[in-house]
């Protein structure tokens, strides 16, 4: 039980199949059968109870508000969706806010930061955070999508999304299915490690936190529609597959 509270520790909201899995894979043929570890689980009070999530409302604004590209759209391979969202953060100091940014295909988180204001330049930030991650990829195949907040319809950011000859989408609605993987990502993080961990002292402790969190979620977190691949491994196996 040694290794499941240590995994408990990096992850503290993670379930059950997915701390098995992480185990099978360290521990490969020793490691005893799913239902017995969920026994065991249950014996020493190791299983999750569940968690109430909270919600974020989105800004009106006057600056130009973009259609909706990715109603049918399911992309195939790495960098043809990117999500957008930001949500917040509760530390003894007040609220700071988390502007993300996910690659749909490989649930990669990709950029991301952390800052006590709204401001688009943060939001910029995590995108400019996620452009250097595409590295020298085209990126004029890509749709990004968010919704209809002011930091997404500002014009520098709408002008740095045109410099990589990006296409902009765009909620039409305020229904969180609209901007579903940016949603659901708010509520891993949340749900898994924030709801379950000690609030952060401050802005510094939460971007520790945060930064730790996105580095487990990203590489070692299986994701049920990766095939239980993490994100990385979904990456990386789209890299060795891509035509030369």
């Amino acid at each position: 039980m040694e290794q499941v509270r240590q995994i408990r520790d990096e992850a503290p909201g993670i379930g059950a199949y997915k701390m098995f899995l992480i185990l099978k894979s360290i521990f490969q043929e020793s490691m005893f059968g799913r239902d017995k570890f969920y026994t065991i689980m249950h014996q020493y009070g190791l299983m999750l109870k569940p968690e109430r999530r909270r919600h974020t409302t989105n800004s009106n604004h006057n600056y130009h508000k973009y259609r909706n590209l990715v109603k049918d759209f399911q992309p195939s391979k790495p960098n043809q969706l990117w999500a957008a969202d930001i949500t917040y953060i509760d530390t003894d100091d007040g609220v700071v806010y988390l502007h993300l940014l996910t690659d749909v295909y490989t649930h990669e988180i990709i950029g991301w930061d952390l800052s006590e204001s709204l401001a688009a330049s943060h939001t910029i930030a995590a995108l400019e955070m996620a452009i250097k991650h595409a590295k020298t990829q085209d990126l004029s195949q890509l749709i990004h999508h968010s919704d209809r907040g002011s930091q997404y319809c500002s014009n520098a950011y709408v002008d740095r999304l045109r410099s990589v000859q990006a296409k902009i989408s765009m909620t039409e609605d305020y229904k969180p299915t609209d901007n579903a993987v940016a949603e659901r990502i708010n509520g891993i993080i949340k749900q898994e490690w924030l709801y379950r961990m000690k609030r952060p002292k401050d802005l510094e402790e939460a971007k520790h936190k945060i930064s730790s969190i996105i580095d487990f979620y990203n590489t070692k977190r299986p994701h049920m529609s990766n095939g239980m691949l993490t994100p990385v491994q979904m990456r990386n196996r789209c890299t060795q597959y891509a035509p030369q």
